[in-house]
């Protein structure tokens, strides 16, 4: 039988619970290979996917691809 390991998840330093923000991405990175990703104020949706898949997501945040603003 194999052990289930639960989810360790982070939030951003600006989004401490003094900062009064409700919505903050966190992420979970305790278990090898995966990276969990949930909304706090919806915290029982979880996206996960593989460490590989996430730094070309980030990549391509930063690089500005996914312009939310336009």
């Amino acid at each position: 039988m194999s052990e289930r390991r639960e989810f360790e998840f982070v939030g951003m330093s600006a989004c401490r619970p003094r900062s009064g923000v409700q919505n903050c991405p966190e992420v979970a990175t305790n278990i090898p290979g995966v990276v969990a990703f949930r909304d706090s104020s919806a915290p029982e949706t979880v996206v996960t996917m593989t460490a590989e898949s996430w730094a070309l997501f980030t990549n391509a945040v930063k690089a500005g691809e996914y312009d939310i603003t336009a």
